[in-house]
């Protein structure tokens, strides 16, 4: 799968989480432009792990801060 692909993927699955329906751009923030509180995180990295099959450990989710680094991170943990 490609990471425009993944991209496509993740859109979707945001949109539920996305109350502010905020444009969503590489350098969107989960906790600045989203505000995503840490029960929302849980539950969107829930279901990107479903949609995806793949386990997004918490330093990993530590590290990302950014909706690009989020699709980076997925599209490479599908090549793993």
């Amino acid at each position: 799968m490609t990471e425009a692909e993944v991209d496509e993927r993740i859109r979707v699955l945001i949109e539920p989480f996305n109350k502010k329906g905020i444009d969503i751009t590489p350098a969107t923030t989960f906790a600045g432009d989203l505000e995503f509180d840490s029960l929302t995180v849980m539950d969107f990295v829930a279901a990107i792990e479903d949609e995806f099959d793949i386990i997004i450990s918490m330093n990993q989710q530590a590290e990302i801060e950014t909706y690009g680094q989020l699709v980076s991170a997925v599209h490479k943990l599908q090549d793993s």
